[in-house]
C-alpha cells in the first residue's frame, strides 16, 4: 500500500540544477501559480521530482527571499528568538522577513552557534558553559571585550506573541516561617 512514488526514478535529473530548469521553473509557476507539485514537473517540460521542484522555489528561487549576508541585527534576533523557541526554525524565519528556515538553521549551524560557544554560552540554553566549578563567562571589565564580543540587542518592537502565565504563588504556610 502507501503512496506512490513522486517521480520515475530513471527519468528524473538530479544533482544542480541549470540556468535553463530554474527559468521553466520560474515561467510556469509565474503563469500558473503554485499549485499540484506533482505535476508541475511534467506541465512546466523539466524532468525533476515534484518536491525537487518545490524546495527549489521555497528556498532559492521566490522572488521574497533576500540575498546575501545576514546582517548584526538579523543575527542578535535569531538568537534572541532561538533562546525563547529553541530550534523552531520555521517560526525564527516567520520574524525574518525574505529568510527561509534552512537558511536560518544552516546559517546558525555553521556560524551563530560557533560564535556563542567562543563567548563561553551554550548554545542550547543561553546560559554561561560551567565545566565543574569554574564558570566560563566572558568578562566585562577587561578592556575591548565588550567592542569585540558586542552583547545581542533585542529590538524594542519584538513580538513573538506568545502566552506567558503568571508564576505559581507558594501558599505561606506556618512551617515556612521562622520562629522567634
Amino acid at each position: 500500500m502507501g503512496r506512490s512514488p513522486c517521480c520515475e526514478k530513471a527519468h528524473t535529473n538530479r544533482g544542480a540544477w541549470t540556468k535553463d530548469e530554474d527559468a521553466r521553473l520560474i515561467a510556469y509557476i509565474r503563469a500558473h501559480g503554485e499549485g499540484c507539485w506533482r505535476m508541475l514537473p511534467k506541465a512546466a517540460g523539466l524532468r525533476r521530482c515534484g518536491k525537487s521542484c518545490r524546495l527549489r522555489w521555497i528556498n532559492y528561487l521566490r522572488p521574497d527571499l533576500k540575498r546575501g549576508n545576514f546582517t548584526q541585527e538579523e543575527d542578535d534576533l535569531i538568537v534572541k528568538i532561538h533562546s525563547l523557541l529553541g530550534n523552531r526554525w520555521s517560526l525564527i524565519a516567520g520574524k525574518l522577513p525574505g529568510r527561509t528556515d534552512n537558511e536560518i538553521k544552516n546559517y546558525w549551524n555553521t556560524h551563530i552557534r560557533k560564535k556563542l560557544l567562543s563567548w563561553g554560552v551554550d548554545p542550547a540554553t543561553h546560559r554561561p558553559i560551567k565545566i565543574g566549578s569554574i564558570c566560563f563567562e566572558r568578562r566585562r571589565e577587561e578592556d575591548g571585550a565588550e567592542a569585540q564580543h558586542p552583547q545581542p540587542k533585542c529590538p524594542v518592537d519584538l513580538n513573538l506573541e506568545l502566552c506567558i502565565s503568571p508564576p505559581l504563588q507558594q501558599a505561606t504556610s506556618s512551617s515556612s516561617r521562622s520562629v522567634n
